[in-house]
């Protein structure tokens, strides 16, 4: 495959991962704040979906692409700053799958509150300070993978 064709995908997978994971960060956020269970819920529901189509197909991509392009240049997978690269991508995807569960099961509480006309639960106020806080070492762990890509230390 075309080693420009490789890296624009690749390239384009971390602009997926960053803005999705962004943009679900702000809107959960947000939706949190008002305190409203229906707009939570709904708000919950938007970024589930979200985060199946486009942050899941970004997860898949990214070590496919970043494979073809290491052995296209022959980097060696585990050393170096690509082996921290991918000591980091398994940290942030061992924080993004709890999160993945843990925005369905608050969406799903959010809709219990709306449904009965209460607050939101103590439940998911648990749940929602976990996935506030499993946001900083999953969103860091990308956002450290993007600069060694950019800048390739000698490590």
């Amino acid at each position: 495959m075309d080693y420009l064709l490789l890296k624009y995908l690749h390239v384009l997978g971390a602009i997926v991962l960053l803005g999705t994971g962004t943009g679900i960060a702000f809107f959960m956020l947000m939706a949190h704040r008002s305190g409203d269970a229906e707009f939570v819920a709904k708000t919950a529901g938007v970024v589930v979906v979200a985060d199946m189509v486009f942050t899941a197909s970004a997860v898949v991509v990214q070590p496919i692409t970043g494979y073809l392009l290491a052995d296209l240049m022959d980097v060696p997978l585990w050393e170096g700053w690509l082996g921290v690269a991918l000591l980091l991508y398994g940290v942030a995807g061992a924080f993004w799958l709890p999160v993945v569960w843990i925005q369905m099961r608050m969406r799903d509480l959010a809709l219990e509150s709306a449904r009965a006309g209460t607050a939101l639960s103590t439940a998911y106020h648990r749940l929602y300070r976990i996935w506030f806080l499993f946001g900083f070492p999953g969103f860091g762990s990308v956002m450290a993978i993007l600069w060694l890509m950019i800048a390739k230390p000698g490590l």
